[in-house]
């Protein structure tokens, strides 16, 4: 009988050790988590992630593809309590930076992770650097805990696949393409209009990718393309090229500026004459509204006026010179 007891009393000793004190737990700062039980994550009756906001970038045929039910998720705080038939699942929520050539399933590839390539349309191999920026969405933990295996290795398949279809299709825009200056072309394609529109392509990508919080509760904050790279036989082809364009637009420039600077100098020439002009005529149109006016006043008046100025002039003149009568 004691012994029975005993092992009773041990049994629920270790029980309370092993599953109930142990069964406390805190989630920390920058971590969200999710309890299920028996396997089954708690959710949220009614609510799936089509009435969530972040369902409006899904394509309308893909909307039945990615429906995901809201769990309820616990926040940074503790201590909670789990049951032995349940199991807590943290994720962290920071944001993390990786290379965009990173390959998840195989580290090896893309030289190593640095350098993605891609092939425009007319088939010139090029290679792209720069990192993307991403974190786990908080209003879709059920895609990212079980709906997808591996959410980073679906995420970089749809970006290095979006990416690439953007490279292969790329176009100047219509301000570019109609530039007289588009010397820098290879084979129908320029690739110093790729670098020169990084910036559209960036947010073509951010656009674009979107709907990767609805698909595998994964957001992309950003992606930075910081080079895109020719092919090492079109190196020095490029070079030459660019040295080309850079000396025709710097010519070009110069000349602007020289039209540019005589076109202001012949306006301000244009100016000074119209003044001076003005100027000349200015006492012309003054005397002959004055002789107008003595006019109107009787022709007595006018003869006065006359006789005043050549009494005026007599007494500036030192010698006057009279026309003797015939």
């Amino acid at each position: 009988m004691w012994i029975f007891l005993g092992i009773v009393i041990g049994f629920l000793g270790w029980f309370g050790l092993r599953y109930v004190l142990s069964g406390f737990f805190t989630v920390n700062q920058a971590e969200l988590a999710v309890k299920t039980s028996f396997g089954r994550a708690q959710r949220i009756k009614g609510i799936t992630t089509l009435d969530d906001p972040i369902a409006e970038f899904l394509r309308q045929k893909e909307r039945e593809r990615y429906i995901y039910p809201q769990v309820r998720v616990i926040p940074p705080g503790g201590p909670y309590f789990r049951w032995p038939w349940q199991r807590v699942y943290k994720v962290s929520t920071a944001t993390e930076t990786i290379s965009m050539a990173f390959d998840p399933q195989n580290p090896k590839v893309n030289q190593g992770g640095q350098v993605l390539d891609a092939v425009t349309k007319d088939h010139l191999n090029i290679g792209l650097t720069g990192q993307i920026r991403y974190r786990v969405s908080e209003r879709n933990l059920y895609a990212y805990l079980f709906g997808v295996k591996n959410p980073i290795a679906h995420v970089m398949g749809y970006f290095v696949a979006v990416l690439r279809e953007r490279i292969a299709s790329f176009e100047a825009p219509n301000d570019q393409q109609d530039d007289l200056l588009d010397i820098d072309t290879i084979g129908g394609v320029s690739i110093n209009d790729l670098r020169k529109n990084l910036t559209d392509l960036n947010e073509h990508m951010d656009r674009e990718c979107l709907s990767s919080a609805a698909r595998y509760g994964m957001v992309l904050d950003a992606s930075l393309i910081t080079g895109i790279d020719p092919p090492n036989e079109v190196e020095s082809a490029l070079a030459a090229i660019n040295t080309a364009h850079n000396h025709v637009s710097s010519e070009i420039s110069l000349a602007q500026a020289t039209a540019d600077q005589r076109i202001v100098q012949s306006k301000r020439a244009v100016e000074i004459e119209t003044l001076r002009a003005q100027a000349e005529v200015e006492p012309l149109n003054s005397l002959a509204a004055q002789l107008g006016e003595l006019k109107r006043n009787g022709p007595d008046t006018l003869a006065s006026y006359e006789r005043s100025v050549r009494l005026k002039l007599y007494q500036k003149a030192k010698r006057i010179f009279v026309e003797a009568a015939q």
